[in-house]
Protein backbone atom coordinates (compact mmCIF):
# COMPACT_ATOMS: atom_id res chain seq x y z
CA UNK A 1 0.00 0.00 0.00
CA UNK A 2 1.23 3.07 -1.06
CA UNK A 3 0.52 6.30 1.64
CA UNK A 4 -0.38 9.33 0.05
CA UNK A 5 -0.98 12.44 2.47
CA UNK A 6 -2.36 16.00 0.11
CA UNK A 7 -1.61 19.36 2.41
CA UNK A 8 -3.90 21.71 0.78
CA UNK A 9 -5.81 24.57 2.06
CA UNK A 10 -8.31 24.69 -1.10
CA UNK A 11 -10.22 21.60 -0.79
CA UNK A 12 -10.86 21.84 -4.40
CA UNK A 13 -6.96 21.22 -5.47
CA UNK A 14 -6.72 18.25 -2.83
CA UNK A 15 -9.84 16.30 -4.51
CA UNK A 16 -8.49 16.73 -8.04
CA UNK A 17 -4.93 15.15 -6.41
CA UNK A 18 -6.80 13.09 -4.62
CA UNK A 19 -8.41 11.59 -7.79
CA UNK A 20 -5.34 11.55 -10.21
CA UNK A 21 -3.49 9.67 -7.84
CA UNK A 22 -6.14 7.40 -6.82
CA UNK A 23 -6.68 6.76 -10.92
CA UNK A 24 -3.04 6.63 -11.23
CA UNK A 25 -2.23 3.83 -8.95
CA UNK A 26 -5.23 2.30 -9.24
CA UNK A 27 -4.07 1.59 -13.31
CA UNK A 28 -0.71 0.59 -11.78
CA UNK A 29 -2.57 -2.08 -9.68
CA UNK A 30 -1.24 -0.39 -6.43
CA UNK A 31 -3.66 0.04 -3.38
CA UNK A 32 -3.39 3.66 -1.89
CA UNK A 33 -4.85 5.24 1.17
CA UNK A 34 -4.99 8.76 0.49
CA UNK A 35 -5.34 11.68 3.09
CA UNK A 36 -6.35 15.17 3.09
CA UNK A 37 -4.76 18.29 5.56
CA UNK A 38 -5.75 21.63 5.03
CA UNK A 39 -3.14 23.31 6.55
CA UNK A 40 0.82 22.94 8.08
CA UNK A 41 -0.10 22.77 11.59
CA UNK A 42 -2.35 20.03 10.94
CA UNK A 43 -0.09 18.04 8.73
CA UNK A 44 2.70 17.97 11.84
CA UNK A 45 0.67 16.36 14.46
CA UNK A 46 0.07 13.66 11.91
CA UNK A 47 2.34 10.80 13.21
CA UNK A 48 2.20 7.78 10.94
CA UNK A 49 4.08 6.73 7.70
CA UNK A 50 3.71 9.03 4.49
CA UNK A 51 5.22 7.71 1.33
CA UNK A 52 4.30 10.62 -1.21
CA UNK A 53 3.43 14.29 0.58
CA UNK A 54 1.46 16.49 -2.20
CA UNK A 55 2.53 20.19 -0.37
CA UNK A 56 0.75 23.31 -0.59
CA UNK A 57 3.56 26.12 -0.73
CA UNK A 58 1.23 28.90 -0.25
CA UNK A 59 -0.81 27.72 3.06
CA UNK A 60 -2.54 30.08 5.71
CA UNK A 61 -0.14 29.69 8.91
CA UNK A 62 2.59 28.00 8.49
CA UNK A 63 3.39 27.75 5.03
CA UNK A 64 4.73 24.57 3.11
CA UNK A 65 8.12 25.51 2.94
CA UNK A 66 8.78 25.60 6.56
CA UNK A 67 6.16 22.72 6.87
CA UNK A 68 8.84 20.70 4.75
CA UNK A 69 11.39 21.94 6.98
CA UNK A 70 10.48 20.44 10.46
CA UNK A 71 9.09 17.72 8.55
CA UNK A 72 12.52 16.49 7.53
CA UNK A 73 14.17 17.45 10.89
CA UNK A 74 11.74 15.00 12.20
CA UNK A 75 12.76 12.04 10.29
CA UNK A 76 10.13 12.38 6.94
CA UNK A 77 11.98 10.15 4.08
CA UNK A 78 9.17 10.23 1.50
CA UNK A 79 8.67 11.47 -1.93
CA UNK A 80 8.07 15.33 -1.45
CA UNK A 81 6.12 17.50 -4.26
CA UNK A 82 5.68 20.84 -3.93
CA UNK A 83 2.19 22.46 -5.37
CA UNK A 84 2.72 26.29 -6.19
CA UNK A 85 1.49 29.07 -7.94
CA UNK A 86 5.20 30.64 -7.54
CA UNK A 87 7.59 28.64 -10.21
CA UNK A 88 10.43 31.24 -7.96
CA UNK A 89 10.16 29.15 -5.07
CA UNK A 90 11.27 26.24 -6.68
CA UNK A 91 14.71 27.06 -5.83
CA UNK A 92 14.38 26.95 -2.48
CA UNK A 93 12.48 23.02 -2.87
CA UNK A 94 16.27 21.43 -2.79
CA UNK A 95 16.76 22.71 0.86
CA UNK A 96 14.40 20.17 1.45
CA UNK A 97 14.61 17.64 -0.88
CA UNK A 98 11.34 17.75 -2.89
CA UNK A 99 10.80 15.35 -5.18
CA UNK A 100 9.28 17.83 -7.78
CA UNK A 101 6.94 20.66 -7.98
CA UNK A 102 3.29 20.80 -9.71
CA UNK A 103 2.37 24.35 -10.84
CA UNK A 104 -1.10 25.70 -10.60
CA UNK A 105 -3.58 25.15 -11.79
CA UNK A 106 -2.76 22.02 -12.15
CA UNK A 107 -2.69 19.91 -15.59
CA UNK A 108 -3.28 16.57 -15.53
CA UNK A 109 -0.38 15.89 -18.11
CA UNK A 110 2.18 17.30 -16.32
CA UNK A 111 0.86 15.26 -13.47
CA UNK A 112 1.10 12.20 -14.99
CA UNK A 113 4.67 12.59 -16.12
CA UNK A 114 6.04 13.43 -12.65
CA UNK A 115 3.93 10.23 -11.26
CA UNK A 116 5.14 8.32 -13.81
CA UNK A 117 9.08 9.37 -12.83
CA UNK A 118 8.09 8.70 -9.83
CA UNK A 119 6.60 5.63 -10.01
CA UNK A 120 10.04 4.28 -11.13
CA UNK A 121 11.97 5.56 -8.76
CA UNK A 122 9.67 3.97 -6.04
CA UNK A 123 10.50 0.89 -7.38
CA UNK A 124 14.35 1.38 -7.82
CA UNK A 125 13.75 2.22 -4.06
CA UNK A 126 11.78 -0.35 -3.33
CA UNK A 127 15.06 -2.60 -3.87
CA UNK A 128 16.89 -1.36 -1.12
CA UNK A 129 13.91 -1.85 1.51
CA UNK A 130 12.07 -4.23 3.12
CA UNK A 131 8.64 -4.51 3.23
CA UNK A 132 7.22 -5.60 6.41
CA UNK A 133 4.06 -7.27 7.48
CA UNK A 134 2.22 -7.28 10.90
CA UNK A 135 -1.43 -7.99 10.81
CA UNK A 136 -3.29 -5.56 9.05
CA UNK A 137 -0.61 -3.26 8.64
CA UNK A 138 2.79 -2.59 6.63
CA UNK A 139 5.75 -0.35 6.56
CA UNK A 140 8.73 -0.14 4.42
CA UNK A 141 11.95 -0.60 5.85
CA UNK A 142 15.19 0.86 4.64
CA UNK A 143 17.56 -1.47 4.68
CA UNK A 144 19.80 0.90 5.75
CA UNK A 145 18.21 1.82 8.97
CA UNK A 146 18.45 -1.75 10.21
CA UNK A 147 21.45 -2.77 12.39
CA UNK A 148 20.72 -6.23 13.10
CA UNK A 149 17.93 -8.43 12.83
CA UNK A 150 17.43 -11.09 15.66
CA UNK A 151 14.82 -14.28 16.32
CA UNK A 152 13.22 -15.46 19.28
CA UNK A 153 10.66 -17.59 19.27
CA UNK A 154 9.64 -17.35 15.97
CA UNK A 155 9.75 -13.85 16.11
CA UNK A 156 11.82 -11.73 14.31
CA UNK A 157 12.98 -8.39 15.83
CA UNK A 158 14.78 -5.50 13.74
CA UNK A 159 16.94 -3.21 15.39
CA UNK A 160 17.32 -0.06 13.86
CA UNK A 161 19.39 2.26 14.25
CA UNK A 162 17.32 4.93 15.77
CA UNK A 163 16.79 2.53 18.66
CA UNK A 164 13.12 1.64 17.30
CA UNK A 165 12.41 -2.52 17.32
CA UNK A 166 10.12 -3.52 14.67
CA UNK A 167 9.14 -7.38 15.51
CA UNK A 168 6.71 -9.47 13.47
CA UNK A 169 6.45 -13.63 12.64
CA UNK A 170 8.18 -14.85 10.04
CA UNK A 171 11.63 -17.33 9.95
CA UNK A 172 14.95 -15.92 10.10
CA UNK A 173 15.52 -17.93 6.65
CA UNK A 174 12.76 -15.97 4.84
CA UNK A 175 14.01 -13.16 5.84
CA UNK A 176 17.98 -13.96 5.10
CA UNK A 177 16.57 -14.05 1.06
CA UNK A 178 14.91 -10.39 1.27
CA UNK A 179 18.57 -8.81 2.45
CA UNK A 180 21.29 -8.10 0.39
CA UNK A 181 24.83 -8.76 1.14
CA UNK A 182 25.61 -5.94 2.95
CA UNK A 183 23.96 -8.43 5.78
CA UNK A 184 25.83 -11.84 7.65
CA UNK A 185 23.81 -14.43 9.04
CA UNK A 186 26.49 -14.59 12.20
CA UNK A 187 24.46 -17.17 14.23
CA UNK A 188 21.35 -19.21 14.21
CA UNK A 189 19.32 -16.46 15.63
CA UNK A 190 21.49 -13.11 14.55
CA UNK A 191 21.88 -11.23 10.81
CA UNK A 192 24.27 -8.18 11.38
CA UNK A 193 24.88 -5.21 8.78
CA UNK A 194 27.99 -5.18 8.52
CA UNK A 195 27.76 -1.18 7.68
CA UNK A 196 27.54 -1.18 11.57
CA UNK A 197 30.49 -3.32 12.72
CA UNK A 198 32.91 -1.87 14.82
CA UNK A 199 35.45 -5.07 15.70
CA UNK A 200 35.05 -8.99 15.34
CA UNK A 201 37.29 -10.72 18.52
CA UNK A 202 37.07 -13.39 20.85
CA UNK A 203 33.67 -14.63 18.61
CA UNK A 204 31.45 -11.48 19.18
CA UNK A 205 30.55 -9.08 16.45
CA UNK A 206 30.71 -5.13 18.08
CA UNK A 207 28.42 -2.90 16.19
CA UNK A 208 28.31 1.02 16.48
CA UNK A 209 26.04 2.18 19.69
CA UNK A 210 27.58 -0.95 21.95
CA UNK A 211 25.69 -4.08 20.58
CA UNK A 212 27.24 -7.46 20.96
CA UNK A 213 26.65 -9.83 19.01
CA UNK A 214 27.39 -13.50 18.98
CA UNK A 215 29.14 -15.40 15.94
CA UNK A 216 28.83 -18.94 15.87
CA UNK A 217 32.12 -21.24 16.04
CA UNK A 218 30.92 -22.51 12.43
CA UNK A 219 30.47 -19.07 10.87
CA UNK A 220 33.33 -17.56 12.24
CA UNK A 221 35.88 -18.55 9.36
CA UNK A 222 33.21 -17.37 6.78
CA UNK A 223 32.64 -14.42 8.64
CA UNK A 224 35.94 -13.11 8.70
CA UNK A 225 36.02 -13.34 4.82
CA UNK A 226 32.59 -11.89 4.87
CA UNK A 227 34.43 -9.05 6.57
CA UNK A 228 37.45 -8.57 4.39
CA UNK A 229 35.62 -8.73 1.20
CA UNK A 230 32.88 -5.87 2.13
CA UNK A 231 35.76 -3.89 3.48
CA UNK A 232 37.18 -3.73 -0.20
CA UNK A 233 33.92 -2.88 -2.01
CA UNK A 234 33.06 -0.08 0.34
Amino acid sequence: MVRIVVCDDEKQICDRIKAMAADFFHRKNVETMILRFSCGEELLKYDKAIDILFLDIQMKGMDGMETARRLRQSGFKGFLIFITVLKEMVFQSFEVQAYDYLVKPLEKQCFERTMERLFVSMRNASEANLLVRKGRESRVISLEDIMFCEIIDRKVYLHLASSEIIDFYDRIENLETKLDDRFFRCHRSFLINLRYLESYKNGSAYLKGGQEIPVSRLRSKEFSSVILRYMKNI
